[in-house]
């Protein structure tokens, strides 16, 4: 079987390689899925790297989300052989993830997707879709007419809060590097500004007559965190949701009594184990969300097996737009 596997901890052209690894085998509880595509995420490079908050050890198979057909189940499982169903491995808290041709899963941690949801479209749901609802809905409590700042607006987390506000019907103002980023924002329906170029603490007060966004959220950190707190409104809800910078920002507590503002961590991860009831229905949330036509998830680019490292690069250069997604 041929999988992706990294043995060392560094950058993913030095420590990921295909390898050819025996067929495995199931256990109780757990169906075997015959792997049909793979959502490539941030996280996974940030794990070969050493700086993601968990690590697997010295050999797993990467890939945060997949995709696939269920081949095989366990004599426990109910699900049936045939399924089509996204899955959530436990990576980083154990060393099997997606990128393999076939992968044994606890049954728990597969949801079956709609019938009209390709295999590509649902592996770029979970690690995008299902955290930027857990933080807008959930945690940020987004209410309609209210407005929504998302930052990193072309990235996979991004594009999805970006599509889920305006379901929402809040008004959505996004920030973005680069005129193909931001006008990327813009088709989506949201209100732009390239970051590198202009202000985005003064887009937003301009753009809300100095009032402010009610909810901002934040998968970058470091300076957008500290500086978010100039752009929050009286009220506002600011939602932690990742460091893509690479920087963890501070911020002094008195600073949160000026505007009455919450800051808000988004862990989309610690669901699974804390609330798995929780988990689950954020999943089935997105999937109706899908059936009825509120969204389709940003895949900009989709790449073979083979060419994995070239996406991994990308990803780690900022250099896409959405998702990429691995086909099999």
């Amino acid at each position: 079987m041929r999988a992706w596997q990294v043995t060392a901890i560094g950058d993913p052209v030095d420590v990921a390689r295909i390898v050819d690894l025996p067929h495995p085998t199931l256990s109780a509880g757990q169906v075997m899925v015959k792997v049909r595509a793979v959502g490539l995420n941030l996280p996974d490079i940030l794990l070969m790297q050493g700086r993601y908050q968990n690590h697997p050890g010295t050999s797993y198979i990467p890939g945060f989300e997949f995709a696939g057909e269920v081949v095989a189940v366990a004599d426990d499982v109910d699900l049936p052989v045939g399924a089509r169903v996204l899955c959530v491995p436990d990576l980083p808290h154990g060393p099997r993830g997606g990128l393999a041709e076939h992968v044994p899963i606890d049954a728990a941690a597969v949801y079956e997707i709609p019938d009209a949801m390709s295999f590509t479209d649902a592996a770029a749901m979970s690690i995008t879709y299902v955290t930027a609802l857990l933080a807008i809905e959930r945690r940020g409590r987004l209410r309609s007419g209210e407005t929504l700042l998302v930052h990193g607006g072309a990235g996979g987390v991004g594009t999805a809060a970006i599509q889920l506000g305006l379901h929402m019907g809040a008004r959505v103002l996004a920030t973005a590097g680069g005129g193909e980023k931001v006008a990327f924002c813009e088709s989506l329906g949201a209100e732009a500004v390239d970051y590198r170029s202009e202000d985005f603490v003064d887009f937003v007060r301009e753009r809300t007559a100095g009032v402010g966004a009610d909810v901002i959220i934040d998968p970058v950190g470091g300076e957008v965190f500290e500086r978010s707190r100039k752009a929050v409104a009286w009220e506002g809800r600011l939602l932690v949701v990742g460091f893509a910078s690479d920087s963890i920002g501070s911020m002094k507590s008195n600073q949160l009594l000026l505007k009455n503002f919450s800051v808000i961590g988004v862990n989309r991860d610690q669901y699974r184990f804390r609330d798995p009831e929780v988990f689950r229905s954020l999943h089935r949330e997105v999937f109706s969300l899908y059936e009825s036509g509120a969204f389709r998830p940003v895949i900009k680019e989709t790449v073979g097996f083979a060419d994995v490292q070239s996406a991994w690069a990308r990803l780690a250069g900022r250099n896409t737009i959405g998702k990429v997604v691995v086909t099999m």
